[in-house]
């Protein structure tokens, strides 16, 4: 089964003007989402481009909480069944 993914385009002055690359862009929307209970760990840590380990470090270093229940916890199993890691 083959991953679908969605493109968004971001103005090259845009990444310019933050002096971040596009991994550092994904890294901090990925954070972003998380914080705002939009993205579970998992999702945020696929999104970020980084297994969940490297990631966890990210959070806790900005202070953010892990605000993770029952439905995160089903979420993050069906995305390691998608990727294969279970």
């Amino acid at each position: 089964m083959s991953a679908k993914t969605a493109t968004l385009e971001i103005p090259r002055d845009v990444t310019y003007a933050t002096r971040m690359s596009l991994a550092e862009l994904k890294r901090e929307l990925a954070i972003h989402l998380f914080e705002e209970k939009k993205l579970s760990l998992g999702k945020a840590s696929q999104l970020a481009g980084m297994a969940l380990w490297d990631f966890l470090p990210l959070l806790a270093g900005r202070g953010i909480s892990l605000h993770y229940g029952i439905e995160d916890y089903e979420e993050d199993l069906a995305t390691l069944k998608e990727v294969g890691r279970l």
